[in-house]
């Protein structure tokens, strides 16, 4: 059963079971023959959950969706005014004309009349209230769970450009590369084209994934930075630890860490001068850690390897997949040698 069909359904019984409930109490006012139930005098008690009852749903289903809540007020207003004194008039002449015969009026002494037109007056009131905010609560309902809808939806749409974005901006950063190989070492830029094609497995198909276990994405990095490698010369040093068990099952949003490891190949390396790249990425306590340390050597504004946009993508998709759930420190050394990134996130499924 979906899940707004059995809401129906439940909204449903407790109306039956409510009115039920008012339609019961005219049996503790009227009197019995033996184990015969009244009906006359029954009929005479429960005009009152009758009026009750009609008022109830003429508001429900008329009155405040076609007045009220299309902001009618004034209409809406004027409307309940004649339908209270009509059914306030109609109970006190029905009730006077159709006095049981068991009622016997010169051996008891009744309130005055105004006491009863106050009391029929009140219960249509509160009826009519009672209507206004089971509705209004309703209409709220349904439009809280139609923004959480949109917004669900529009998460989804910009997480999706997101994803589509990553991936032509992580192929040209890898193709640059690539190119960068061809001019001194035709072999290695071979080799770097085989081991991209592995790459672009997981790029192509689990970033199309919402989320990817935690042991794919470690794979992937490990891939990732083994084809970095193919281009760094012997002043460069690299050190890695990927401390994520094969077996992993806990799921990540994929490429989340990809774009901080380039960064750290763009901005670490220097042609000239010794450079150093240190890559860590393990799992403990319920949280996923990620620290990448580099020797600092920021690109000028002539180096077109890479548009500088998957930082901010990182940024995005963490503030849409992990609201409240991660750290991300980034900081420059200051002898500015040495840039630090720091992210630590809690995964959403174990």
């Amino acid at each position: 059963m979906k899940p707004q069909t059995s809401t129906r359904t439940l909204e449903a019984l407790i109306h039956v079971i409510s009115w039920g409930i008012v339609f019961g109490f005219p049996f503790l006012f009227m009197g019995r023959e033996g184990n015969n139930i009244n009906w006359n005098s029954y009929i005479y008690h429960a005009v009152v959950p009758l009026s009750l009852l009609i008022l109830f749903y003429a508001n429900y289903f008329f009155l405040i969706p076609q007045l009220l809540f299309k902001e009618k007020i004034r209409e809406y207003i004027i409307y309940n005014l004649l339908i209270l004194i009509t059914f306030g008039m109609g109970i006190q002449i029905w009730q006077e004309l159709n006095i049981p015969p068991e009622i016997d009026l010169s051996k008891h002494s009744r309130p005055p009349k105004w006491i009863f037109t106050v009391r029929n007056a009140i219960s249509l009131i509160f009826i009519i209230g009672l209507s206004m905010a089971i509705r209004m609560s309703s209409r709220w309902r349904q439009a809280e769970v139609a923004r959480r809808e949109a917004e669900k939806n529009r998460t989804e749409a910009e997480l999706k450009n997101l994803r589509n974005q990553l991936n032509p901006h992580f192929l040209l950063n890898t193709l640059n590369n690539i190119y960068a190989l061809i001019a001194f070492d035709s072999d290695k830029a071979q080799q770097a084209v085989q081991e991209l094609s592995k790459l672009l497995r997981h790029v192509l198909y689990e970033n199309q994934q919402a989320f990817v276990p935690l042991s794919k994405e470690a794979d992937f990095i490990i891939n990732y930075i083994e084809l970095m490698r193919i281009r760094l010369t012997d002043n460069v040093t690299v050190d890695t630890q990927i401390k994520i068990h094969p077996n992993s099952k806990t799921l990540i949003s994929p490429l989340i860490f990809i774009s901080l490891i380039e960064n750290a190949f763009k901005h670490g390396i220097a042609p000239t001068e010794p450079s150093f790249i240190r890559i860590l990425l393990w799992e403990e306590s319920g949280k996923i850690c990620c620290e990448i340390t580099n020797s600092y050597h920021p690109k000028n504004g002539k180096d077109k390897s890479g548009s500088g946009i998957g930082l901010k993508q990182v940024q995005k998709r963490l503030d849409l997949l992990y609201p409240k759930r991660y750290t991300w420190k980034k900081n420059i050394s200051e002898d500015g040698r040495k840039y630090v990134s720091q992210l630590y996130l809690t995964p959403l499924t174990t």
